[in-house]
């Protein structure tokens, strides 16, 4: 998978990229991702890329012309896969979604990286300042994504965040092939608790369960703790996720008194 990233900030992305998972699947050619800093698209001698609001008001505004330049500019050297197919994402515009990150876009969630991680290509538009021209979300963007409601100063850290959750999904890039299915989220509920050496830590034992060499009583037992994590802390995500008769059986215990 590649991922071409727009920001006017590109120093913010090579610590991160140099780091962990990430850092070894993109040396395993697993993933790539290209940093473009949209302030070399500009023409002017001055390189701008802001400007003052028409009608007034703070901050500044990101320009059309070098966000248009940049991103129309590398896309060329693209060639155009088919999209996979289905998608409920409105990605209609591209082959290749074109991502703007703003609060104003639908919240990211694990659904969302799944369908996002069958894209060969993604291109993420990282907003600063007040915010972007209308035109580049009107006529540029195929969707816009928020990582939650709160504002951030720029578009680069939810980059950072979609990488990094969309990488972890591809095979291999993860040690374990089946390692991001039992993540939180990505079965429908919060994850079950970890333990490791040693067996007991000041008085503190791990549950006799995990040392006991009993596969399917260890999987039953994190199943309920999954399920036990999520009633007591995320119980909305109870209502969407599909369950057995055994897992409403066990949830049907905790409601009682």
């Amino acid at each position: 998978m590649q991922f071409e990233v727009f920001t006017l900030l590109p120093e913010v992305f090579p610590s991160y990229l140099e780091t962990s998972i990430i850092k070894r699947a993109r040396e395993r050619g697993l993933i790539k991702v290209n940093v473009h800093n949209i302030r070399d698209y500009a023409r002017d001698k001055h390189h701008t890329t802001d400007d003052l609001p028409y009608g007034g008001g703070g901050g500044m505004v990101m320009k059309p012309e070098p966000v248009f330049e940049a991103i129309e500019s590398v896309l060329e050297l693209i060639p155009l896969p088919a999209p996979p197919e289905p998608l409920s994402s409105p990605m209609g515009k591209s082959n290749i979604p074109i991502i703007l990150l703003t609060p104003q876009g639908r919240v990211f969630n694990q659904t969302f990286a799944q369908e996002l991680s069958q894209y060969p290509h993604i291109v993420l538009l990282c907003g600063r300042y007040e915010g972007i021209d209308e035109r580049i979300r009107e006529h540029l963007v195929t969707d816009e994504i928020s990582i939650g409601d709160y504002v951030l100063t720029g578009g680069e850290l939810p980059a950072l965040i979609l990488i990094d959750s969309i990488a972890r999904l591809l095979p291999d890039v993860l040690g374990d092939p089946t390692g991001a299915e039992d993540d939180s989220h990505a079965m429908g509920l919060l994850e079950y608790p970890h333990y490791t050496r040693p067996p007991e830590f000041r008085g503190w034992k791990a549950p006799d369960v995990l040392l006991s060499g009993d596969h399917g009583k260890i999987q039953k037992w994190r199943r309920e703790q999954a399920l036990l994590r999520t009633f007591n802390k995320r119980p909305d995500m109870l209502e969407k996720t599909e369950l057995s008769k055994e897992d409403k059986k066990f949830i049907e215990g905790l409601n009682r008194p």
